[in-house]
């Protein structure tokens, strides 16, 4: 990857929508280059997905929190991943080091849902063995990618 790369992947990240050609002008290259230059991104796998970012506030979906999770010595580690992987409530998991075996980043209406979901359908998961919940007050910083701007 080059200076070229990282100036079409930060217009990408910008706006996933963006033409060829409008691109094309913001990075001072011809259509057919640019065009070129994405398909490579893509079949390096670099570009994984083109995506969106949607405002959760609007969709009333205004409580995020942070929930990390300790599983039972010896659980079911694939059964507990087949069951976060089925609840919309979460955005993120992360198999982590230290304390908590998980770190799940959760997006819900309210309080009351927080505790429905982390009383009847997290610990509901029998190789869940403790929980801590942080709610988020505000993000300062919220971006999908990382890229090294020109």
């Amino acid at each position: 990857m080059d200076h070229t790369d990282l100036a079409i992947l930060s217009e990408l990240d910008k706006n996933s929508r963006a033409t060829v050609s409008e691109i094309s002008k913001n990075v001072s290259l011809s259509t057919p280059a640019v065009s070129e230059r994405i398909k490579k991104l893509e079949e390096a796998g670099i570009i994984e997905q083109f995506t969106m970012k949607l405002n959760h506030n609007k969709m009333d979906l205004s409580l995020m929190a942070f929930v990390f999770v300790s599983l039972k010595g010896g659980a079911s580690i694939p059964q507990f991943r087949e069951s976060i992987l089925s609840f919309p409530e979460v955005l993120e998991c992360h198999h982590i080091a230290g304390e908590y075996d998980y770190l799940l980043k959760v997006i819900l209406k309210n309080t009351q849902e927080l505790e429905q979901f982390i009383s009847k359908r997290l610990k509901g998961i029998f190789s869940v063995q403790k929980t801590n919940t942080l709610i988020n007050l505000s993000t300062i910083k919220s971006d999908l990618n990382r890229i090294d701007r020109p």
